[in-house]
């Protein structure tokens, strides 16, 4: 007599798939987008370009200036770090948009391995999935019109 196997069951959790996705570059893009969307970048920009403004402006004496209104270097640099900041985000999206699908290829995993184990039980329990299914399809249709009685 043989000795029992014992199954072995592959669990696949996101973040892993998602680590093993992620590249150095990924790594820098998404800290480049996180600190770009807090408070203290905010106030960083309201200092530098407040700096900028009072040395150019000549309030510190014209030795200061080094970009005399209307600020054209001032304006190039903000424009190229807008092209910088969306394209970070967009890149950041992209991998947000990669990791929801990789959610959704393991949701859709555990409900078709719920659905095989549900119905192995059953049978083993005498339970017909065909009236279990009927009974479902009832309960979809209802949970259907209450949603869209809300519309």
């Amino acid at each position: 007599m043989g000795t029992a196997r014992r199954p072995t069951l592959k669990i696949t959790h996101e973040q892993d798939v998602v680590a093993r996705m992620r590249g150095t570059q990924d790594r820098i893009a998404d800290a480049i987008t996180a600190f770009a969307g807090t408070m203290a970048f905010v106030y960083l920009h309201a200092l530098w370009f407040a700096v900028w403004i009072v040395c150019n402006e000549g309030l510190l004496g014209k030795g200061a200036v080094w970009d005399p209104y209307p600020f054209g270097l001032l304006t190039m640099i903000v424009s190229l770090e807008a092209i910088f900041l969306s394209t970070f985000v967009m890149v950041s999206q992209n991998r947000q948009a990669a990791r929801e699908n990789v959610r959704a290829d393991l949701d859709f995993e555990t409900n078709v391995r719920s659905e095989v184990w549900a119905v192995h039980m059953g049978r083993a329990l005498g339970v017909d999935p065909v009236e279990v299914e009927h009974r479902v399809q009832e309960l979809l249709a209802e949970n259907r019109a209450r949603m869209n009685e809300g519309r």
